[in-house]
Formats: C-alpha cells, structure tokens, sequence
C-alpha cells in the first residue's frame, strides 16, 4: 500500500476515519461521554480547508479506499491527524505515513516537529523517534473538555544530499 496526498473531496471518508479510530483507540483513555461529544458525526465546516492547505496524507485500503491518514501542520510544525480504521491497526500503515511526514517536513526545512499524542498512543511516537516533552491537557471545543495529551517532538536530521 501507497501513501498518497488527500483531496478535500475526501473529507468526509477522512472525518469518518478519525471518528472511528478515536472510538475504538481511545476507550482507556477518556470517558465515553467525552469521545462521544469529540467525534460527533457532522464534521466541520473547516476540516476540507485544511486538508486542502497542508500535506494531508492516506493509505489506501485493499477496495481504494483511504484507510490511514495523517497531516503536517504547516503553520505549527506539527503532526495531526494519524488515524487508522480499526480493521487496518498493526499492519504498519501509520508508521509509513509518520515517516512520509517527517520526510515531507525535512524537504521543507524543518528542523524539529510537534505533536500532542492521546496518552494510548504515545508509545507508537516513541518508536518513530519523538520524545515525551510532557503531559498537557488540550482544551478541546469539539469534546467540550479539556483532553490529557502528551506532548511530544523529534528533532530531524538534515536532509542527505
């Protein structure tokens, strides 16, 4: 399987993603209540945009259809957005699409990289090479609540010439 850049056309299969990775993946995590209200199934009017403005990324599935997805923040230098349906988890897709980011963000000159992780996936970021800065809480609008996150980053190495 490929990673490919996503069209805003997606969005709404992207969204989908993100809800069903999160329902599943974050259950130990936060409250059913707060997951519920985090992944209402109306998606924002402002999630096209910025799948349109950054490098949004995907794995196709056997059927063509996106399966895994994740994005470089351009303005904040961060990476967002890496989910994975649950039928397509620990076969390696969000690990290749982590590994185009960081490669995507290098070509672009960028030195080091941020994320906030859910604290049931900080464990994949360390294994791509990202170091736990701290724990924070992410004052989410969607959940209505503030979200344990960990915060993390990696420092790239120069691009080989």
């Amino acid at each position: 399987m490929k990673v490919r850049r996503a069209s805003p056309e997606e969005a709404t299969i992207l969204w989908d993603i993100r809800n069903q990775a999160i329902r599943h993946g974050c259950q130990t995590a936060y409250a059913p209540e707060v997951i519920a209200a985090w992944t209402p199934d109306r998606m924002p009017a402002s999630f096209p945009a910025m799948i349109r403005e950054n490098p949004f990324l995907v794995i196709d599935g056997p059927d063509g259809q996106p399966v895994a997805t994740g994005s470089l923040d351009l303005a904040a230098g961060s990476i967002e957005a890496i989910f994975t349906l649950p039928g397509f988890t620990g076969q390696g897709l969000a690990g290749e699409i982590i590994e185009t980011i960081k490669a995507e963000a290098q070509r672009r000159g960028y030195r080091r990289l941020t994320l906030s992780s859910t604290p049931n996936a900080d464990s994949f970021y360390l294994q791509h090479g990202f170091e736990l800065l701290g724990e924070s809480v992410y004052p989410s609008k969607l959940a209505g609540s503030g979200l344990r996150c960990m915060d993390m980053a990696i420092d790239l190495s120069a691009p080989s010439d």
